[in-house]
């Protein structure tokens, strides 16, 4: 089976790194021995990723709907970077000193936003085919 969409590719990365976070921690405790601070404390966080996670695999399976696609895959970002906002508002309201793993943690976030964006332009590359399809009709 090979796959035809890049952007199915760069959708389940995006959905995999958001699922590798919710296991990761994103911040350190300013104490001396300094533990990690994981996303299942924070609930609001953890129940934030897993929507974008489920989300973005459910956009995968919307190939049919391209408009609905984009839509989605967008909605997907914007909640990527709400989600990287509140880690960031959790580490220093709830946690004096803490500061964010930015390579692990947060990264992760950007990361898969960056890589849903990828998937964004693959969509409008396909969009922008199929309306000259369309023309040569």
């Amino acid at each position: 089976m090979v796959i035809q969409r890049i952007q199915t590719l760069m959708l389940l990365i995006a959905a995999i790194l958001v699922a590798v976070f919710c296991f990761t921690p994103f911040g350190m405790t300013a104490t001396e021995p300094a533990s990690p601070i994981y996303v299942h404390e924070a609930l609001v966080l953890l129940v934030l990723n897993i929507l974008v996670a489920t989300l973005l695999v459910i956009t995968i399976f919307m190939y049919k709907n391209l408009k609905k696609q984009k839509r989605m895959t967008i909605l997907s970002v914007v909640l990527l970077c709400v989600s990287a906002v509140t880690s960031l508002f959790v580490l220093s309201n709830a946690y004096d000193g803490a500061k964010p793993v930015l390579l692990g943690g947060v990264g992760l976030l950007v990361l898969a936003a960056a890589f849903a964006l990828l998937a964004w332009r693959g969509m409008n590359r396909d969009h922008k085919l199929l309306r000259s399809a369309d023309r040569l009709r």
